[in-house]
């Protein structure tokens, strides 16, 4: 009998854990219920590549940082192959370990920034864009999120890009468990007539919300960044509560 699998609160040794398990499916490895992603993984990427504007380009050095060992970052290395972009991972070396190699990748092991070590100044102001894709709500409750995002600028070129992907928002999530559409998704989902419970007035510890959100916005512009929220295609299993993050180094 398979065990009963944690989904929330993770860290990232919960994720080296279970990379080295082969019981878990890829999707479990990297932290969602198979019913969230399979079969979703293409319009994942697809809503990433139309996001981020220099996966288009040639020429160009791509990080993708906390990539896991699904099959987005194995689109991701195929786009950078054809478009003779080098492409960074930054993933423990049990998750990486399930990705392929090749001349146009390099793997860095460890939690960013610290796996990159010298590196870090090598590469400050040459990185075109940016990845980190569910990777910055574990971010906020384990490390520094305002240092993790200050390295990330820091490595972005003029005109790069960094986009943070797949945000849990309980604020989000509490405005459409509010609403008459959120009713109904509830009450599909549980089978009963009993409305999901929200507190709008209390912050939930360990959960991003609008303030963290904007706040993010607001130090990026503040470095002289651009910064926009953006929504998720609705095709995507949670975008009634999970948003993504595009800063812009003009």
């Amino acid at each position: 009998m398979k065990k009963q699998l944690q989904f929330e609160d993770l860290r990232f040794d919960d994720f080296r854990m279970r990379a080295r398990d082969p019981s878990l499916s890829r999707h479990e490895k990297v932290g969602f219920p198979n019913d969230y992603r399979e079969g979703k993984e293409d319009c994942i990427f697809d809503d990433v590549f139309r996001k981020v504007k220099n996966l288009k380009e040639n020429n160009k050095t791509i990080l993708e940082i906390g990539p896991g060992c699904s099959q987005i970052p194995i689109k991701l290395a195929e786009i950078c192959r054809q478009n003779d972009n080098k492409l960074i991972y930054v993933d423990s070396k049990e998750m990486l370990d399930h990705l392929p190699d090749a001349p146009h990748i390099h793997k860095y092991y460890g939690a960013f920034p610290g796996a990159l070590g010298n590196d870090m100044s090598t590469l400050a102001g040459k990185i075109d864009a940016i990845i980190a894709y569910s990777v910055i709500q574990y971010v906020f409750v384990e490390g520094n999120l305002w240092a993790f995002i200050d390295h990330c600028l820091d490595l972005i070129s003029d005109g790069g890009e960094v986009f943070f992907g797949d945000i849990p928002n309980i604020s989000m999530r509490n405005r459409f468990f509010s609403s008459n559409s959120g009713w109904v998704s509830h009450r599909k989902f549980t089978g009963t007539d009993e409305r999901p419970y929200v507190n709008v007035n209390k912050a939930s510890l360990g959960k991003m919300d609008d303030s963290v959100i904007l706040s993010i916005l607001s130090r990026a512009r503040s470095q002289g960044f651009h910064a926009w929220v953006l929504p998720q295609t609705d095709a995507l299993p949670m975008a009634n509560r999970r948003e993504d993050i595009l800063i812009l180094k003009s």
